[in-house]
């Protein structure tokens, strides 16, 4: 037992300046914790004692690789370890509520004690995220103990008290608009799903917001165009152009709305992914614009080398040639296509791939 102990303090002095990637210093740390915990229970050390060695060794961060459970020593502890490790756990969580060890160890304390859930969320409380995920924790241990409603003000609180830059805790977003649904309470759901994209624009969100607008009814009309007209406002004001504008194309695409994206493209809110799926998308109606889009990505490929690379040139012309053909015009493709092998002779495996491709 004695040597485990020192085993322990030996990591402790050094674990911060270790690279434990592959894990194989937190597997020995695990398999010192297991025989700490078998000497223990033969030797019968003194409980109070153990009890202040087991919280010291919970609250450094050594324990983050061997991940004892101060309840696997309860046989070891008995009812004087036991007191004398919950008056410990308590003092170090009233003197660092904020601390991940000593909340984390009050709150598994407080579980394995059978506390109330009033207990529980005086630790969380204690210390609340400023992106509501806390709020969260809270809202899940009341509504699991019966008391939806509080559960649902707490939810609604979190919402009301983010401060994160980033918005609110993504998890507490769909717990909310999962009870507003059950409610029928559309409308509020619309709310939220709104201001998650003001806060937050991704096209995540949108659909989200699409769906949530849908179901209240309100998803083609005023809903939508003030949605576009959010990531249009974050293009314009966070040089959107080819990044965040991009978002806008997605939203456009996603709807099926391929002229309004072209458009938007055309604008400079797009990146080669975008101008790449979207002449995938209007190749059949409108091949020509396709087809200028395949030919503008080419023209770089050609002084590249590398397998993927001509694999890539290969797909594009397969797609040019596509476009040929819808607009009839398959001799002009052939003539292209014979300039650029013979350009491009030298590059054999080049030649190699286009052949495979039937170029």
């Amino acid at each position: 037992m004695e040597v485990a102990r020192e085993a322990f303090q030996a990591l402790g002095r050094t674990y911060g300046e270790i690279d434990d990637s592959d894990g194989l210093i937190g597997e020995v740390a695990t398999d010192l914790a297991q025989a700490h915990l078998e000497a223990c229970l033969t030797a019968r050390p003194d409980p109070v004692e153990t009890a202040e060695w087991l919280v010291r060794c919970l609250l450094d961060e050594v324990n983050d690789a061997a991940d004892i459970d101060l309840f696997d020593y309860r046989e070891v502890l008995g009812d004087p370890g036991l007191a004398q490790a919950r008056t410990l756990v308590v003092a170090a969580w009233r003197a660092n509520p904020k601390g991940w060890a000593e909340k984390h160890l009050m709150e598994r304390l407080l579980k394995a004690e059978g506390e109330s859930v009033d207990a529980l969320v005086e630790v969380h409380a204690a210390d609340l995220a400023p992106n509501g995920h806390t709020h969260l924790v809270i809202a899940t241990e009341l509504e699991a103990a019966g008391r939806t409603d509080e559960a649902l003000e707490w939810a609604e609180r979190g919402l009301q008290e983010t401060v994160s830059a980033w918005g609110p805790d993504e998890g507490l977003v769909a717990f909310l608009c999962e009870r507003y649904e059950r409610a029928d309470r559309l409308g509020e759901v619309v709310a939220v799903r709104r201001n998650l994209l003001h806060a937050r624009p991704s096209l995540a969100a949108y659909r989200h917001l699409r769906t949530a607008a849908r179901a209240a009814g309100t998803g083609e009309g005023a809903e939508r165009a003030d949605a576009l007209q959010v990531l249009r406002v974050v293009a314009q004001t966070k040089n959107g152009r080819g990044c965040n504008g991009s978002v806008l194309v997605d939203a456009l695409m996603d709807d099926n709305d391929l002229r309004a994206a072209w458009q938007v493209a055309t604008d400079g809110y797009a990146d080669q992914r975008h101008w790449l799926a979207l002449a995938d998308r209007i190749r059949d109606p409108q091949p020509a614009h396709a087809l200028t889009v395949y030919l503008r990505w080419i023209e770089p490929l050609r002084k590249q080398t590398g397998d993927t690379t001509y694999e890539r040139l290969a797909e594009l012309l397969l797609s040019a040639r596509a476009c040929h053909r819808a607009l009839g015009s398959e001799a002009e493709f052939a003539t292209y296509l014979a300039a650029l092998l013979t350009e491009q002779k030298r590059k054999r495996k080049l030649m190699a791939i286009l052949d495979q491709h039937g170029l």
